[in-house]
C-alpha cells in the first residue's frame, strides 16, 4: 500500500520574490501520485496548484496544474500516452498584471521525455531519482524532461543529469543534479531516505 506523506519547503534568502511549497505524496514501491500549493512571487504574487500521477516505474502519466493571480488564471493538463507522445491543453481568463510569455510547447521535442518537472519544486525532482536507484549508487544518467516554467505554464525541453554522489547516515543521500542545457546550472541535492528532497540549494529547503 501506498504511504502518504505531508512536506514543505522554503526558498532560501533572498530568492526573488520569496516561495512556499507544501505538497501530499501517495508513495508506493514503483508509482507516486501528489497533490501540491506554492506561492511565489515572481513576476507577480501567485498561488500554483498542482495534482501528479504517475505510472509504473514513476514515469509521469498526467499532471494538471494551474496558476491563480490577481484577476488572472491558467490551467495546463498535460498527459503521456502508452505510446510515449505528450498530449498538453491550456485554460486561461483574465490578463495578467505582468508581462507573462503566451502558452506554448513544442511536443515533438520531448521524444523519450518520461517525466515532467515543474519550475521551482523540489517534488518533481523525486522520480527520476527513485526510477534508477540513484540513492544508493549509480550513474551519471542523462534525462530528457518535460520543464514546466512558472508561473507561465509554457512546456519546455530540457536536458538534464542525475548521478549519486554519496550516502549521509542511514536515512540521507546526496545526488549531483546538473542542467545540460548551457547555463551551466548544477547542485548537490540531499534526499531522505524516501527519496523526496531535504534540501535543493538555492531552491528549496525542507521545512520541519
Amino acid at each position: 500500500m501506498p504511504s502518504r506523506r505531508c512536506v514543505a519547503w522554503s526558498t532560501p534568502e533572498p530568492f526573488p520574490g520569496g516561495r512556499a511549497e507544501f505538497v501530499e505524496v501517495d508513495l508506493g514501491t514503483s508509482r507516486l501520485e501528489a497533490r501540491g500549493v506554492a506561492i511565489g512571487g515572481v513576476p507577480l504574487p501567485y498561488r500554483l496548484d498542482y495534482e501528479l500521477e504517475t505510472t509504473d516505474a514513476f514515469a509521469t502519466e498526467r499532471l494538471a496544474v494551474s496558476v491563480r493571480a490577481d484577476g488572472w488564471s491558467r490551467a495546463l493538463e498535460m498527459r503521456r500516452r502508452p505510446s510515449g507522445q505528450w498530449e498538453a491543453n491550456w485554460r486561461e481568463q483574465g490578463a495578467p498584471s505582468a508581462a507573462v510569455p503566451a502558452p506554448r510547447a513544442d511536443l515533438a521535442e520531448l521524444a523519450g521525455a518520461l517525466d515532467v518537472d515543474v519550475s521551482l519544486s523540489p517534488l518533481f525532482n523525486t522520480m527520476p531519482v527513485l526510477r534508477h536507484g540513484l540513492l544508493r549508487a549509480g550513474g551519471p544518467i542523462d534525462f530528457v524532461m518535460a520543464w514546466i516554467s512558472v508561473p507561465d505554464l509554457c512546456v519546455h525541453r530540457s536536458a538534464q543529469r542525475y548521478a549519486f554522489v554519496r550516502v549521509d547516515g542511514d536515512d540521507r543521500s546526496v545526488v549531483r543534479f546538473e542542467s545540460l542545457s548551457g547555463d551551466g546550472f548544477a547542485a548537490e541535492i540531499t534526499y531522505d531516505a524516501a527519496g523526496l528532497v531535504l534540501d535543493y540549494p538555492g531552491i528549496g529547503a525542507r521545512l520541519r
